[in-house]
């Protein structure tokens, strides 16, 4: 047998440090050979450093490192060495850049790590269709470099330069959402090495419509899957004309109602924003610290319109009055690119700013989505159960459709303070349930969110999910663990 039996346990929440550090025991010499056969003995790593680096993306799931990890170079490679696993009994999990937040990346089972960034081309461009063809190397900053002179760019924005396939693999989304949709709405035909090592075109090979009514949507199948159906070895993209002109603007606000208030309101007016983005009064006093920003501490949007220079000064102007409405403070515009720009990297830095707060303690972020019209409620009912469960907590997010972070800061060595955090987690996701959400809007269920995806879509729901997953994978070795 390749693979030796092996027991998974883990704790409340598992802290970063390593699930195993005993050398590699759980593929034999002869499978070992076999990899390096597929892909090349320099491709091929069971070194202890190695494995633990992909046994762990950027959430607090303790590290689960795989017993070898492999860089295929191309889709051939990817097939060859699914099926050798498959044939064997090794599970098989996918990594991209490792920047998700729920553990998708633990090896639970050991296995195979197959690192797809050396499959990095730019495979075809059709700037007259607004599509392209990418591989699982290519990152979102790589993409929108190479489409700069082309008029066109890709909006979906998580703020990590994550690969792009795999954000179709956790369906991501961020902060232009609001405007130019999620992965899901921008994906329109996907490469799938399947389990076995097949080869599926989600849409039919080299198609890319902007529209289709022909059968089932394989390609939303696949789209927020975590790796748990398939490897991702291409995606075509839907991409959008570049805007003329750009302006952002800030905002702070007397309360956290007043924020979400004027969210609402300026998308119930169809005030086209392009992002809208809520920090509360912790956040901004930590964006302000480690961001060198000069902003009110106080419950904040960060507001940002696309579209011709006439175009901007309207939209500014409505959403400056419905503010003002709400009353704002401080409403101030940043018209040059450079001031745009440390807005959203101050933005996208929040996360390493609010762990700046108190060196030595961990991270921990939860998200929930909710419909718009419940979101007052809800952000204002976090904000309250925050201060009530004596835990160190800010509130970041998109709030343009619905969707926010909780970020906490826990001490690893306080066993009372980790179930407070895993119960305000939980009681937001159900929360969000009871208001016709969803418990994750962009992280994903990965390993920490099995339980609330099962109250999320019921019983029929749940068992529907795993027939897809046994039809597609019955020997349950893509990604083990993961969301079912």
């Amino acid at each position: 047998m390749a693979v030796l039996l092996r027991s998974v346990t883990w704790g409340l929440f598992p802290w970063r440090g390593c699930y195993s550090r005993a050398p590699q025991r759980g593929l034999s010499k002869g499978f070992v050979e076999a990899l390096e056969a597929v892909v090349g003995r320099p491709h091929v790593s069971t070194a202890a450093a190695v494995r633990e680096h992909h046994g762990h993306d950027e959430s607090m799931y303790r590290c689960h490192p795989p017993d070898a990890v492999v860089w295929p170079q191309n889709v051939d490679q990817v097939s060859r060495l699914a099926a050798l696993c498959y044939s064997e009994g090794v599970a098989i999990i996918p990594f991209g850049t490792g920047t998700g937040l729920e553990g998708g990346v633990c090896a639970l089972q050991g296995g195979v790590c197959i690192n797809l960034t050396h499959m990095d081309r730019i495979r075809e461009l059709h700037p007259e269709d607004f599509s392209v063809v990418v591989e699982p190397g290519v990152t979102r900053k790589a993409l929108n470099i190479h489409l700069r002179d082309c008029g066109l760019w890709f909006p979906v924005d998580p703020g990590a330069d994550a690969s792009l396939c795999g954000m179709a693999a956790t369906s991501a989304s961020g902060t232009n959402a609001v405007r130019y949709g999620t992965m899901r709405d921008n994906v329109i035909n996907l490469e799938v090495v399947l389990p076995d090592g097949r080869l599926l075109h989600t849409a039919g090979q080299g198609r890319h419509f902007k529209k289709s009514a022909a059968g089932y949507n394989l390609t939303g199948l696949f789209v927020g899957s975590e790796g748990t159906l398939g490897l991702i070895t291409s995606a075509t993209l839907r991409l959008h004309p570049a805007p003329e002109a750009t302006v952002a603007a800030t905002c702070a606000f007397p309360s956290v109602q007043a924020a979400v208030d004027s969210t609402v309101q300026m998308l119930q007016t169809a005030v086209p924003v392009a992002r809208i983005e809520f920090l509360d009064d912790v956040m901004m006093d930590a964006c302000n610290r480690y961001s060198k920003l000069n902003c009110s501490v106080a419950p904040t949007l960060f507001l940002e319109f696309h579209g011709s220079e006439q175009a901007l000064a309207e939209q500014l102007q409505r959403a400056e009055v419905i503010t003002q409405d709400n009353g704002a403070f401080h409403f101030s515009c940043a018209k040059e690119a450079e001031e745009c720009n440390q807005l959203w990297t101050a933005r996208h830095n929040a996360w390493y700013a609010f762990l700046a707060l108190a060196p030595g303690y961990k991270g921990y972020s939860t998200d929930v989505c909710v419909p718009i019209s419940r979101l007052p409620e809800i952000l204002v009912h976090a904000k309250e159960k925050l201060k009530a469960s004596g835990l160190t907590g800010a509130i970041v997010g998109h709030v343009g459709d619905g969707n926010f972070h909780c970020l906490l800061l826990v001490n690893p060595d306080d066993a009372k303070e980790l179930q407070r955090v895993k119960t305000f987690a939980n009681e937001l996701g159900r929360m969000a349930l009871a208001l016709h959400g969803t418990c994750t809007g962009e992280h994903g269920i990965g390993m920490g969110k099995q339980q609330l995806l099962q109250e999320e879509i019921g019983p029929v729901g749940l068992e529907t999910m795993k027939q897809l997953k046994a039809t597609l994978d019955p020997r349950g070795l893509m990604n083990p663990g993961k969301v079912l």
